[in-house]
């Protein structure tokens, strides 16, 4: 069993359709890489979903203007966990922002615990999450096969500047990381 915890990060409707205007065009690799990793955490899971908020204030007035399509109600199919995941409720942390190290997911990974990180995208909610949760000195791995950016580039950018962050954050791979806890 691998040691930490795993924060799956937005696996929704809204970025798995080819059709919607967030799609993450390697959403299906994202996809095989989180399905691998979740036996190893059994029990040890969070899945996060990005939400609009009801009423936009500050700066995210602006992006929403940007992006109106996104001003659904939490229950809204494009907010819902892709099919792969939809059994996969029993404990989500929702969130109006890019990160998604809140309080909730702080305490689900416990002080002085790792959090391992997949999911998308990897230039925006992965690497917000990462970079947060490592300020609050989380020791933070980024599965970068368990991950998917809206382009390879920002994806392979997003990492590089994850791994800048050494040893706060690590990026690692699907099997590297269950390599790490041995037969």
């Amino acid at each position: 069993m691998t040691a930490g915890h795993l924060a799956v990060i937005d696996m929704q409707h809204v970025f798995a359709d080819p059709a919607s205007p967030w799609a993450t065009p390697r959403y299906a690799d994202a996809v095989a890489g989180v399905r691998s990793l979740l036996p190893a955490f059994a029990g040890r899971v969070t899945f996060t979903r990005f939400l609009a908020p009801g009423r936009p204030t500050g700066a995210w007035r602006a992006y929403y203007d940007q992006w109106p399509f996104a001003l659904q109600p939490p229950d809204a199919e494009l907010w819902q966990l892709s099919e792969e995941f939809a059994e996969h409720t029993g404990h989500v942390v929702d969130a109006p922002t890019f990160g998604k190290w809140t309080p909730r997911l702080a305490a689900r990974v416990g002080p002085d615990s790792r959090l391992v990180l997949a999911g998308v995208s990897t230039e925006c909610c992965v690497l917000s999450t990462a970079l947060a949760a490592a300020d609050a000195g989380t020791e933070v791995l980024v599965v970068s096969d368990a991950c998917a950016g809206v382009d390879d580039d920002s994806h392979l950018k997003a990492l590089q500047i994850m791994e800048l962050y050494r040893p706060l954050v690590r990026v690692t791979t699907v099997d590297d990381l269950l390599a790490e806890s041995g037969p």
